[in-house]
């Protein structure tokens, strides 16, 4: 295992340590490692497929994503802490027989634990953190046969749409390094959308399955709150965020999806079960024209919902025009309520432990403005913006009584230039660029409902763009079928990144 405090001083010398690294593996490395890899292109399900076939072995898939990462990381920068000896450990002593994704390489991202590693979430205000807890998300996932080679990178506490963390060099989007990878599930999309893995962990808590997804050309599926066991040992009021990954394919996420979701006397959600196929029945979607033509609406975003739309009509849907039944203003005023109350309990906990305020030494100055801005607030302003948040999981289940889909933009913009959205961006200015750029995906987590990025268009200059639908709570299913007929009709497998493990 390996962690890399400052991928800075790491990425200065990042030509010698790719040298080394190739010099260290030679004994090693398979033949067809590099850039003839045959993996490179496949999902986990086919990688599992053939370790299943006992036609390759889990140490063939681990070498193999390792020498990727080795070779794409040190430009990248998706990967805060690497475990390749337990991985290639893991990986000889196991016989994989039962498990659907077993012997296939997999990364999970660094706002949960994982034992034996490092849990930093971004932050230098968790330096020297260990986790020893194995949630029970977690244990779902490693009962599939999952084989983790590290953790992947993340804004501070994931909360800001980019992976640009002070103590960190940025994460680099591989369809072009000077823009955003998006967050909080950065190093999660890079890892995938670059080809290091073939699906990877990821968590939403306001569209940070979403995010990333859409800028970096993945599908990203956020499950409904209550589909999976709890991640961890607390409970938080709202329950905001849920766990699952990002993937090429669509059948990936739906068989994970199977695999971790709560099946126990006590689920609150009917099973989605396994989804493989899509539907013959065809569907309402509801969509708002109207928005699109909202100033903060990049025109590339704007063809690339309409066209999506038509797609969707062309495929026999029925379209209709709606509006969200809330008001956006009035929301993003009490979500930003409840997300500074985040930072302001981790400024507390800090005080708590250590007995003075944290400074810019220990959390970023974007989390600092953000908790003293809600410490600054009237008593009764938490009390009301929970009030009203509660209100939206009404609003969705009437609204989603009259449709099956909501289809929208995941964000007003293609991915932006690395620093648009840095932390240390003065706050008011970052606040509004954040708004402007990502408040199609936070309802959705409020609300409790399933939602979608699929990657079907990219700008003018080349960058994905994602278009997003949202289903009625419980609605997963419908969510995959969907998503298998776009997929099939608008295939996406291969549109690569112009830096990805099969053009180097």
């Amino acid at each position: 295992m390996s962690f890399h405090p400052s991928r800075r001083e790491w990425l200065k010398g990042s030509t010698a340590l790719v040298g080394a690294a190739a010099l260290s593996t030679i004994s090693r490395k398979p033949s067809w490692a590099g850039p003839a890899d045959p993996f490179v292109e496949l999902d986990a399900t086919a990688q599992a497929t053939l370790v299943r076939a006992k036609k390759v072995s889990p140490l063939d898939l681990v070498e193999a994503a390792i020498n990727r990462i080795e070779r794409l990381e040190p430009t990248l920068n998706a990967i805060i802490t690497d475990d390749f000896d337990r991985a290639r450990s893991k990986a000889r002593s196991e016989t994989p027989t039962t498990g659907a994704f077993a012997g296939v390489p997999y990364l999970i991202k660094d706002l949960i634990d994982y034992p034996g590693l490092p849990h930093l979430s971004g932050s230098r205000m968790m330096t020297g953190n260990m986790s020893t807890f194995l949630s029970p998300y977690v244990q779902q996932t490693d009962k599939t046969g999952l084989i983790v080679l590290g953790k992947s990178t993340t804004p501070e506490f994931g909360f800001i749409p980019t992976t640009e963390p002070v103590f960190d060099a940025p994460t680099r989007n591989p369809w072009d390094t000077n823009h955003s990878a998006g967050g909080s599930s950065g190093g999660a999309a890079v890892a995938v959308a670059s080809g290091m893995v073939p699906f990877a962990h990821a968590s939403d808590g306001g569209g940070s399955i979403r995010i990333p997804a859409s800028c970096c050309g993945l599908f990203g599926l956020k499950p409904s709150r209550g589909r999976q066991v709890k991640s961890r040992p607390y409970d938080r009021t709202p329950d905001l965020s849920v766990e699952h990954c990002l993937s090429r394919s669509v059948r990936d996420s739906a068989l994970l999806l199977s695999l971790t979701e709560h099946k126990g006397p006590t689920a609150p959600l009917v099973p989605t079960g396994h989804i493989s196929t899509p539907s013959p029945v065809r569907r309402t979607i509801a969509w708002s024209p109207r928005e699109l033509e909202a100033s903060n609406i990049h025109s590339d975003v704007k063809a690339a919902i309409e066209n999506t739309a038509q797609l969707c009509q062309g495929l026999g849907h029925t379209l209709v025009e709606a509006d969200l039944p809330f008001s956006r203003n009035t929301f993003n005023q009490h979500f930003k309520t409840v997300w500074s109350a985040g930072a302001a309990g981790l400024v507390k906990r800090f005080k708590d432990s250590v007995g003075k305020w944290p400074d810019e030494t220990v959390l970023e100055p974007f989390t600092l403005e953000f908790a003293r801005r809600f410490q600054a607030l009237p008593e009764n302003a938490l009390p009301d913006a929970l009030a009203f948040l509660a209100t939206i999981e009404t609003h969705a289940q009437n609204f989603f009584g009259q449709i099956d889909f909501y289809l929208s933009p995941v964000l007003s913009a293609p991915a932006p230039l690395i620093g648009h959205l840095a932390p240390t961006v003065p706050f008011e200015t970052l606040w509004e660029r954040m708004l402007a750029y990502a408040d199609h995906t936070p309802w959705q987590n409020v609300a409790g409902t399933p939602a979608m990025s699929v990657p079907l268009s990219q700008s003018q200059q080349g960058l994905p763009i994602g278009s997003q639908f949202t289903a009625a709570l419980g609605k997963e299913a419908m969510l995959f079928e969907l998503a298998y007929e776009l997929e099939n009709a608008s295939p996406w497998a291969n549109r690569w990144a112009s830096l990805s493990a099969n053009s180097i």
